[in-house]
């Protein structure tokens, strides 16, 4: 990746590894901080040459295409990612790593840390990677996981792995996509040992921005299939898999069925909430622990699990001590 100069043109070379992607998406990439508008008006200007000649905006650079990129004060970054306080623990550049080839690494991620920067949010796992390994040709995010989600998150490492891992998750659970499961612990006494919800999923903004999603027959079509792992008096357990990869899926079905996610400060139970958090759950029970896809270039059948986090697998044991369990394994 070039660094972009402030004073003067910048000259890049495309690699194998970066063909393939539109122009506009490069340039946003490499100047990270600039707002799109800029990089725009550069693109419309002919500011932007690609091999001496101007370029359009979905042009799809190719490996040896020179870029004259004209002079452009990026945001400075900082000599060190800034620590987030994440249930106690501070994040910084190290993230656990559950696998990495030369196409792509798994990190294990944890609750409370987004996957990107932006929307206030200062520094996420993808700028945390990129610090922790300056010299790394690329490294992008292949899907996402919401901010208060933990547990398996791809991060591509070659272009034509990314765009293959992208294709993965739109086909979703079928034919050659990605298995996804997530643990989840809801409020309320689930009975059914298997259920298939496939609700329509519309999204929204709230007066102040913040981004909502709810059940609407005119949503985009979206699909999880719940199973019951175990059940107590006030709580169960239930493992979901994605069959589609909507916004605040496992979210919202679960609250439109009437069991919220324990812990979830957009759709949840607000008043358990609070309650929880005597108890000791400090954060929402979401974790993506499992996901099972074919490797992105080798097509190697890959299997990923993602152990529960000490603080969920400590609620799980308070829950066994405290009530009683008619259903599943005691934890």
């Amino acid at each position: 990746m070039p660094d972009v100069s402030k004073n003067s043109v910048t000259r890049a070379t495309i690699g194998e590894d970066e063909q393939g992607q539109r122009l506009d998406n490069y340039l946003l990439r490499v100047c990270k901080g600039v707002p799109k508008s800029h990089i725009y008006r550069i693109l419309r200007s002919g500011e932007v040459r690609v091999n001496s000649k101007r370029a359009d905006a979905a042009y799809r650079i190719q490996a040896g295409d020179i870029l004259r990129i004209p002079p452009i004060r990026v945001a400075a970054r900082p000599d060190e990612v800034a620590a987030a306080e994440v249930a106690g623990q501070a994040v910084k550049a190290d993230l656990p790593l559950l696998y990495e080839d030369d196409a792509l690494l798994a990190v294990n991620k944890p609750a409370g840390i987004a996957v990107h920067g932006g929307s206030g949010v200062s520094f996420g796992v993808i700028e945390a990677l990129r610090h922790q390994r300056p010299l790394a040709k690329l490294l992008e995010l292949a899907h996402r996981l919401d901010r208060e989600t933990s547990g398996i998150l791809l991060v591509a490492k070659k272009r034509s792995a990314l765009t293959a891992l992208h294709d993965m998750f739109r086909e979703g659970g079928a034919g050659r996509g990605a298995d996804k499961r997530y643990l989840v612990a809801v409020q309320g006494r689930w009975m059914d040992p298997l259920r298939h919800c496939r609700q329509a999923l519309h999204k929204y903004l709230l007066d102040n921005g913040e981004r909502r999603v709810r059940v609407d027959p005119e949503g985009k079509p979206s699909h999880t299939v719940f199973r019951l792992v175990a059940r107590w008096q006030r709580f169960s357990l239930l493992e979901a898999e994605l069959k589609s990869g909507r916004t605040h899926q496992i979210r919202v079905h679960l609250a439109h069925l009437g069991y919220p996610i324990l812990g979830d400060d957009k759709y949840g139970d607000f008043a358990l909430n609070r309650e929880l958090q005597r108890e000791g759950l400090k954060r929402m029970f979401l974790h993506a622990w499992r996901m099972r896809f074919p490797h992105p270039l080798t097509k190697e059948a890959m299997s990923l699990e993602a152990p529960l986090p000490p603080a969920l697998a400590s609620f799980l044991h308070h829950l066994s001590e405290s009530e009683v369990q008619d259903y599943g394994e005691a934890f």
